[in-house]
């Protein structure tokens, strides 16, 4: 990627250590998941640092939401980029998530810690409230990409795909349907207008990285066959979740899912505990990452299995971003370009709903107790507008109530 920055331009004018103060300001305050977390960017970097103009900020998202991976991380990472090279890249990514990644991997080494009544149950109570936020993700998610019958009978598919054939490979052919479905079927005239965004990328480096995309996610598995590495596993593992998630966070879950919980590695009440605990930490979804590689059973496991989960889920993401950086003024007009993430992305709905059925709500739903916590918890977030670490927070304490019940 150094090359990528070799000679100045007009888009590289702050330093890597500015952008790093801005960022783990924003690493330690943004709750409430990427929507929020791209409101939380536009005060600081567009209406109070004026680093961009508020149409350059509408592109570079429209960019990100149409490209795999995590949204906001994206948005901060090419923000950094934008003001300061290579490097404010780095510093952007490094303070926005280690935050919350510190927190998560302390808490997967505090978890054993948690037995007896109270700690099962607070343990019980995080899977409840895991139930209520996915089901919003959906709900929101449903609202905004199946506007339509087409759209939404695509997510239908998507969700049978996934539950019936399960694992990774639903998940994937449901993508891959999704998209060859919204080719086919959702089309439109319409075309996104603003400002062309300019970055320190050139084209030899945007190909050059889509190739290393590429090679990781068809390399990988054949190498972790050929060498049965532990870390080559896990790596593979979180790099193959973090290349195929479109959507937003959530949609993370069930592909984290299939390669963690289905391999062994990590106990699914561990995953949902995790994922509870998640919800009420700031920064990005994905270091829910650094919790399940700290967990997990395979090598190397601590500290250094967080450090190779966060860096194989967020890698993807990144490299489609400088990949398609060079291109995408071009790309954005292209009305087949469009047609196919439409299809993608409702098919992104069905995934997630099938993963709200199993197995979030299939394992956390134990009774007629648990669902009406569920139902709290989620009319908390639907109608009383709660931020989602406070409902985290009653999640936890209603389960722990209800473990101490007769």
């Amino acid at each position: 990627m150094t090359d990528a920055v070799s000679a100045p331009t007009r888009t590289t004018h702050g330093s890597a250590w500015e952008v790093f103060r801005v960022f783990l300001k924003l690493g330690v305050t943004s709750f409430g998941g990427p929507i929020a977390h791209l409101g939380y960017f536009r005060t600081e970097v567009v209406e109070r640092r004026k680093w961009l103009g508020d149409k350059e900020y509408a592109d570079l998202v429209a960019l990100c939401q149409f490209l795999p991976g995590p949204a906001s991380s994206q948005v901060g990472f090419a923000i950094g980029l934008h003001r300061a090279g290579a490097l404010g890249s780095l510093a952007a990514f490094l303070a926005f998530t280690l935050p919350s990644a510190a927190l998560l991997a302390a808490f997967a080494f505090g978890a054993s810690l948690f037995t007896g009544p109270v700690g099962v149950g607070l343990l019980a109570g995080l899977k409840i409230v895991a139930v209520a936020i996915i089901a919003q993700a959906v709900l929101g998610m449903a609202k905004t990409l199946t506007p339509d019958t087409r759209r939404a009978s695509i997510a239908v598919v998507a969700a049978a795909a996934a539950l019936l054939l399960g694992g990774s490979l639903g998940q994937i052919l449901a993508i891959i349907l999704g998209a060859v479905a919204g080719y086919l079927f959702c089309r439109a005239d319409d075309t996104p207008n603003g400002s062309a965004l300019h970055f320190p990328v050139r084209r030899r480096t945007g190909v050059t990285s889509l190739v290393l995309f590429a090679a990781l996610l068809f390399g990988l598995p054949l190498a972790v066959l050929a060498t049965g590495s532990g870390d080559l596993a896990l790596f593979d593992a979180f790099y193959r979740a973090g290349a195929l998630v479109f959507g937003g966070g959530h949609v993370v879950l069930p592909l984290l899912q299939a390669g963690v919980v289905d391999t062994g590695w990590v106990s699914n009440q561990e995953f949902l505990a995790g994922y509870g605990v998640a919800q009420a930490v700031p920064g990005p979804l994905f270091t829910f990452a650094a919790y399940l590689g700290t967990i997990s059973t395979t090598e190397p496991g601590n500290i250094p299995g967080a450090m190779i989960a966060l860096a194989a889920i967020f890698l993807p993401g990144f490299l489609l971003l400088i990949g398609v950086l060079p291109f995408w003024n071009m790309l954005r007009h292209r009305t087949w370009a469009q047609a196919v993430m439409r299809g993608a992305n409702a098919a992104v709905v069905g995934i997630l709903a099938a993963a709200l059925y199993t197995p979030v709500f299939s394992t956390a739903i134990t009774g007629p107790a648990p669902f009406t916590l569920a139902l709290a918890c989620f009319v908390l977030l639907i109608t009383w507008k709660l931020p989602p670490w406070a409902v985290v927070l009653v999640g936890a304490a209603g389960g722990v109530i209800l473990s101490l019940l007769p």
